[in-house]
């Protein structure tokens, strides 16, 4: 089994390559394989709506410039799912934002890639907006008909500068009961 997450900050190795390395450290210990790319230097733009993901119905975007359809197909090809990402004016970073409108409309318009996929959010933050920030990883899993296992508190930990997040003991608690809870998750689906 394996799990693929998706950093979307700007800095790379930052607090949430952090935080989703805290989750991964819980799941190697069950077994489970963990990849991670991060889209620090890396433009990504929008969804364009020109719906050739839904005529063609190849699993990929029509829009072949940047690492988009790579990332559709590790995820594809992963159990788990985790997007991370840095709160931004109480949201993802725009980066992730577009990942999430196009992987979302090629897995949609193919037949529910990301389907019964064991997925989670991962946030850093500094202070406040994590919630509607997870709301908007979340609702994206739900929508792409992906389980989702709950948590000991919010998924997020807390801090600003590079290393902060490893300050928040809550934070890290949570970040391995997530790791717990996906992977006991991936083995009860995957019996």
């Amino acid at each position: 089994m394996k799990v693929f997450a998706i950093n979307g900050s700007a800095r790379k190795n930052g607090n949430t390559a952090l935080l989703i390395g805290r989750v991964f450290a819980e799941l190697e210990k069950y077994g489970i394989e963990t990849e991670m790319v991060q889209l620090a230097g890396h433009t990504i733009r929008g969804c364009t709506a020109c719906n050739k993901c839904g005529e063609r119905k190849d699993g990929k975007c029509a829009n072949t410039g940047d690492i988009v359809n790579s990332l559709i197909e590790k995820m594809t090809a992963a159990d788990g799912i985790i997007l991370g990402s840095p709160v931004y004016y109480s949201d993802v970073t725009s980066e992730l934002k577009a990942v999430i409108d196009r992987t979302g409309r090629v897995a949609g318009s193919n037949g529910g890639l990301f389907k019964r996929k064991v997925g989670s959010a991962v946030m850093a933050v500094r202070r406040g907006g994590a919630l509607h920030a997870m709301d908007t990883i979340h609702h994206y899993m739900h929508l792409s008909q992906m389980i989702i296992p709950g948590a000991s508190y919010w998924n997020f930990g807390v801090g600003r500068e590079i290393g902060d997040v490893e300050s928040d003991a809550e934070g890290l608690k949570n970040m391995q009961v997530i790791g717990e809870n996906m992977a006991w998750l991936m083995k009860k689906i995957n019996v």
